[in-house]
């Protein structure tokens, strides 16, 4: 097959990718080559290391049926690094440090005042690990970019620090880690893993909660790691002191550093993220558009972002320029709704409707799958579309806590940034919910 052809073919395989999971499209696709197409085997050239672990973890599905619906052959794809030499494999994910997000960096990540002391100490602790702002301490209601500054910080210290040893990782993944030394008999082992870094970085720490044996961990990892003049990040939903059933002595020592606020956005910020995030997909947006997307979605970054992948995939699919009109037609029933007059009965009916259960399952302790994921997706709607605290969501599906809650929401929006389904799934509940309000 002739090279042109070869590109031809790709640039169809990459174009029909982002049309087939808008949620992850992203401006640097067009930087993406074709290495080799033979034998039913695709090698596409990633511009680094994070790039190809981007796609491998999340877009080798959209890429796979892309290639299959053009070419028609059964094909397999693999995401390399430059000009092959270094792949996206789990075998070397070990040796290079955590898999970061291509687009968390300081540079994608807008400054305002919400955010701008968590901004700079995690510049600051980039630039001299161990020495400023240890324990660094970030907190804040989910989707506000605590991650993405986790992330940034990781990217930053990789570009300064030629084999710097991170562990980033969320506190869930911590303590699975740590019961599976336990199960295996190699203490020893997590121990070196852990406590012999330059960073350690755990989102969500909120979840050590009331496990004593994990705090115990903890403490100890924490304490090695400090004495040593190691870098400690993390981040979590609230302030150590109100992190329940969290150990005295844990408290004390995440406080014993700087202690970083994360608010929501203010609206002004709320137009630089649009503009920033259309960028980064290559969604051309003007001033007015931007506005208008930043009035809509006011709770927190991840609406944004999920307004502008409506917005982008409706563009896509009419191959139509954005305009703003375009935009109030993929918005329309999404995120402009009355949400102070829908309840947690509203969304409560819609979803047990949609799945075929009774409240009575989903206020219940069962734990199977066809239970736990519509109970996950109520507490998520109503996080996401009322004005309930955490406390009062977990009331209404079974007395459940609201750091329950706040792990339910945390797993569906993980769901909904990954899984086409998922995502479509929660507009349809959404676009439901609003229309039995009006009605």
């Amino acid at each position: 097959m002739a090279t042109r052809d070869v590109e031809n073919i790709f640039t169809d395989i990459v174009e029909r990718a982002k049309a087939m999971d808008p949620g992850n499209a992203r401006k640097w696709f067009d930087e993406l080559s074709v290495l080799h197409f033979d034998g039913g085997s695709i090698g596409i050239a990633c511009p680094d290391e994070s790039n190809a672990r981007f796609l491998d973890e999340n877009c080798r599905s959209s890429f796979t049926r892309a290639a299959q619906q053009i070419t028609g052959h059964l094909v397999t794809v693999d995401f390399v690094v430059g000009t092959g030499d270094r792949g996206a494999s789990s075998e070397d994910a070990a040796h290079i440090g955590p898999a970061l997000h291509p687009d968390y960096t300081f540079q994608n990540f807008v400054v305002g005042p919400s955010n701008r002391l968590a901004h700079a100490s995690c510049v600051a602790v980039s630039q001299s690990l161990g020495q400023t702002y240890n324990p660094l301490f970030l907190y804040g209601s989910a989707g506000l970019g605590k991650t993405h500054l986790l992330h940034a910080v990781c990217h930053e210290v990789h570009h300064r620090l030629d084999g710097a040893v991170i562990q980033l990782l969320s506190c869930e993944d911590f303590v699975n880690r740590f019961i599976r030394a336990i199960e295996q008999g190699n203490i020893t082992g997590f121990h070196s893993q852990f406590r012999t870094v330059d960073a350690l970085i755990i989102d969500d720490i909120q979840f050590l909660r009331e496990r004593e044996q994990s705090q115990e961990e903890f403490f100890h990892t924490f304490n090695a790691l400090y004495n040593n003049g190691k870098q400690i990040i993390l981040s979590a939903d609230s302030p150590p002191n109100e992190i329940p059933s969290l150990e005295a002595r844990l408290i004390s020592r995440f406080n014993w550093g700087l202690v970083a606020r994360i608010d929501p956005p203010s609206y002004e910020t709320r137009v630089a993220i649009v503009q920033k995030k259309a960028h980064l997909r290559g969604l051309h947006i003007n001033d007015e558009i931007a506005e208008y997307v930043a009035r809509q979605a006011q709770a927190n970054i991840r609406e944004l972002e999920g307004a502008l992948t409506t917005i982008y995939a409706l563009a896509t699919t009419l191959s139509e320029p954005v305009t703003l009109e375009l935009a109030q037609t993929a918005l329309e029933g999404q995120i402009k709704l009355a949400t102070r007059h829908i309840t947690i009965s509203d969304i409560i009916d819609v979803v047990t409707r949609h799945f075929d259960v009774r409240l009575t399952d989903l206020q219940s302790k069962r734990r199977s799958q066809s239970i736990t994921v519509p109970r996950q997706i109520c507490m998520y709607l109503a996080r996401s579309l009322t004005k309930h605290s955490l406390e009062e969501i977990g009331g209404h599906l079974g007395g459940r806590d609201h750091t329950t809650v706040m792990h339910a929401c945390n797993k569906i929006s993980e769901s909904h940034d990954s899984d086409p389904q998922m995502q479509a799934l929660l507009g349809e509940l959404t676009k439901q919910i609003s229309q039995a309000q009006q009605a």
